[in-house]
């Protein structure tokens, strides 16, 4: 540190710097009669170090005082005669003029380096403190930066796994359609067989078709998880009220996951409705707490949660597909053995399952994914070994009109048909179109058959038809476009459309059209008479 920054705190204490201006005068002035006859000449000269002094360290204020003082006593003691201020002689005049200038200089100089040096000090503080600033800065947009590179990075793991879903989704979703024709016999022929046994058969028999029967059952459901991992699933949405559904669903728990587990509810309060396929989420909350049960096997504790939230801009950036907004949340939390990052990673992945050989095949969260997907939901995962798991399930809050219901399955028996009911069977499968005319008949309704639209409105020129059982994908003519044929010169027919594609003329994005009914491929006569019964029994479609 240089001399002048190490007095600036004595500079800026008036209070000090004049009385050692006036004690810098004193000393020189007994220093001069110490001196006595070895500074006979040039008394001014001896007292400009002490105008030096003073304004060094007080700046022109005290400089000034010490210079008056320094010339009022050397001319009241060392200029003869003494005791007369002003000079008398030519020579004295000089003299004090001489050390005035000389004074004034000194002080002048002096203010002007303490100047200076004060706009240096501001300057390197100014300095300073830009530098802290940039540093700071460049801190914080460092770390900005890490923070956008990670998010790029986990949102490029995202589009990664994304694609990866997709293809293999593209892939299971065709699969699984050309399956659904063939379970479509399978299971009707089954269905009919077991129904025209008399009881005098083989034991054997009985147990062979039930057996066959339940393998075509559960490939019927593999189908539809597939198709459900893909996205393909068609959906009929409605206004849910998810606390009615999460508390209609706790009786169906405990009783599914047993006495060693423990459910505990946690409703929101002013939860906002959402709009969803209303069985496709039982099923989902369904398969979510058994794979929680699972987790736990010896008992713990699964709680069920219903929030409203929102996600927004930031999340959505670093979590593809998910859109900024207003989300009901439901979330599934066990207590169970948790999960491995690695493990975590493919916990989508159909046919993934860390469960034994026989015990699991893998689609349980595919299908779950793929219905919140679907719904233009978010499926997130939180897991850590022996601390637990919670899934939480996104899905988008609905806003408008509409009151939210909670439909209870029906568990009526088969109905039975009437011959007074004609049903026209249009589809281009010899295979299938014939077993389905023959279940419709086992059931006791009137059959007639064509093999496509242009046949199917031959027929209806001839005969009396109640309602057309319709398949969705033809050649020349596809079920929608037969049913507005029909629609425009038959408008009191029912029409039912089956399919086992659903990217069709009547699923779009995912969803049913309104006032459209469906019965998806592979069915089971069960299921075919109870919705051939509803639409029967509903009104007939505007004309």
């Amino acid at each position: 540190m240089d001399l002048l920054s190490a007095t600036d705190w004595l500079r800026h204490r008036p209070v000090l710097t004049y009385p050692l201006a006036v004690a810098a005068v004193a000393l020189t002035y007994l220093l001069r009669v110490m001196a006595g006859d070895y500074l006979s000449g040039f008394p001014f000269l001896s007292f400009l170090p002490a105008v030096l002094i003073a304004s060094f360290i007080g700046g022109a204020g005290p400089g000034a005082v010490a210079a008056i003082l320094s010339g009022f006593v050397v001319q009241q003691f060392f200029v003869e005669p003494h005791d007369i201020f002003w000079p008398v002689t030519f020579g004295q005049w000089i003299g004090l003029s001489t050390f005035v200038v000389n004074a004034l200089i000194i002080v002048g100089l002096m203010q002007a380096i303490i100047v200076s040096h004060g706009r240096q000090s501001h300057l390197r503080e100014a300095l300073n403190d830009f530098n802290r600033k940039l540093e700071e800065t460049v801190a914080q947009r460092t770390g900005e930066l890490k923070r956008e590179m990670e998010e790029h990075a986990a949102a490029q793991a995202q589009v990664r796994q994304l694609q990866k879903m997709e293809t293999i989704g593209q892939l299971t979703g065709g699969v699984a359609h050309d399956f659904n024709n063939m379970l479509a016999i399978i299971i009707g022929s089954l269905d009919l067989a077991q129904r025209r046994l008399n009881g005098r058969e083989d034991p054997r028999l009985l147990n062979s078709i039930q057996s066959a029967r339940d393998g075509a059952q559960r490939a019927a459901v593999l189908t539809a998880r597939l198709l459900a991992f893909s996205r393909q699933q068609p959906l009929a949405p409605e206004i849910i009220d998810a606390n009615k559904l999460v508390g209609g669903m706790s009786e169906l728990l405990r009783r599914t996951l047993g006495e060693q587990i423990r459910i505990e509810t946690v409703l929101a309060g002013g939860l906002w409705p959402t709009f969803a396929d209303l069985s496709q989420l039982e099923n989902a909350i369904l398969n979510l707490s058994v794979n929680a049960r699972d987790a736990m096997p010896d008992g713990g504790h699964l709680t069920i949660e219903t929030a409203n939230t929102e996600l927004d801009d930031r999340y959505a950036r670093m979590h593809q597909e998910v859109e900024a907004g207003q989300y009901v949340m439901i979330s599934i939390t066990d207590t169970g053995i948790g999960m491995s990052p690695e493990v975590l990673e493919r916990a989508f992945d159909p046919f993934y399952t860390t469960k034994g050989s026989g015990k699991g095949t893998g689609l349980g969260l595919s299908q779950v994914y793929g219905y919140v997907k679907q719904s233009r939901g978010h499926i997130k995962i939180y897991s850590e070994i022996d601390r637990g798991t919670t899934v939480k399930i996104y899905l988008p809050r609905r806003v408008g009109s509409g009151d939210a219901r909670l439909t209870e399955p029906s568990m009526t028996p088969i109905p039975q048909g009437s011959a007074d009911d004609t049903i026209l069977v249009v589809e281009d499968d010899q295979s299938v179109r014939e077993m389905t005319a023959e279940s419709l008949r086992e059931l006791g309704y009137s059959v007639l058959q064509a093999g496509g639209g242009p046949e199917a409105l031959e027929v209806m020129q001839r005969e009396r038809v109640d309602l057309i059982f319709t398949d969705i994908v033809m050649p020349q003519m596809n079920g929608r476009q037969l049913a507005d044929a029909v629609m425009e010169k038959w408008p009191e027919i029912r029409i039912l459309y089956t399919t086992g594609y659903t990217r069709n003329a009547i699923v779009h994005n995912g969803v049913l059209d309104h006032g459209v009914s469906l019965l998806a491929k592979p069915f089971s006569l069960e299921q075919l008479a109870h919705k051939v019964r509803e639409v029967l029994n509903s009104k007939p479609p505007a004309g």
